[in-house]
């Protein structure tokens, strides 16, 4: 069986090193072996272990929930999760979008909204974007069904007491993912806007006296951090989203 170190895993994923290191020590995500001189060594399943941690995270998942997604049996909080993504798979080949939207719907009915974002939606999203042409069509399908239900959603949850927010995308592409989340909001007590293109910058100065909260599907840089402090003490109200 072939090794290989933190340096040749780095280059090799396009990582940095101190990440790796990161993602093993505070978060559990890879155990590497270790060789007689106690460095690190890398093995081809840690190899495909890390860049399905670099999906999850490009998908939009926190970095401290892609351990649970990684263990299929926590993943399964209990077994529909597995068979239910199945069923969205099923559906999604039959290329009909008014079943899909019957699907998500009856979905709602059952479940909560967190539920289903992280244990279904990303999961089928994530699943589809791995792969090419037709599963990219039912992806886009899947997309724009589940933005037409989201808005329903939002329109809905503003019947209900709550606060007014503008949900922000910043320096992220992924617009579904942005609509999902604005639905997870929602169910949290807030009458949810979406600005539908993401920004680079979130531009508070636009919108003022607006209740922001902004998302980026990881965790902020440390410009990101500044920035938000800077805005902070300038007096704008800016909540960073991170599920």
């Amino acid at each position: 069986m072939a090794f290989y170190s933190i340096g040749d895993v780095a280059e090799r994923c396009g990582i940095n090193p101190v990440t790796l290191r990161a993602w093993q020590r505070r978060y559990g995500l890879l155990k590497p072996q270790r060789s007689e001189g106690g460095h690190r060594q890398f093995d081809e399943e840690d190899v495909q272990r890390i860049e399905e941690i670099k999906r999850w995270i490009k998908s939009g998942v926190p970095v401290g929930k892609v351990k649970a997604l990684l263990e299929e049996s926590k993943v399964a909080v209990h077994d529909d999760w597995s068979t239910l993504q199945e069923e969205m798979m099923a559906v999604l080949r039959s290329a009909h979008p008014a079943r899909m939207r019957a699907k998500i719907v009856a979905l709602s009915r059952e479940y909560r909204a967190e539920d289903l974002i992280d244990h279904v939606y990303v999961p089928t999203r994530l699943r589809l974007g791995l792969d090419h042409n037709t599963a990219r069509i039912m992806c886009s399908m899947l997309d724009g069904v589940l933005t037409e239900f989201v808005a329903v959603s939002l329109a809905e949850s503003r019947k209900k007491s709550g606060k007014d927010a503008l949900l922000i995308g910043w320096d992220t592409e992924d617009r579904t993912r942005l609509w999902l989340e604005a639905w997870r909001l929602s169910q949290q007590g807030w009458h949810i806007a979406v600005l539908t293109d993401p920004l680079d910058s979130p531009r508070p100065e636009l919108f003022p006296g607006q209740q922001l909260i902004v998302w980026t599907g990881i965790t902020p840089t440390r410009r990101q951090q500044e920035l938000l402090q800077h805005w902070h003490e300038q007096g704008y109200s800016l909540i960073f989203h991170q599920p």
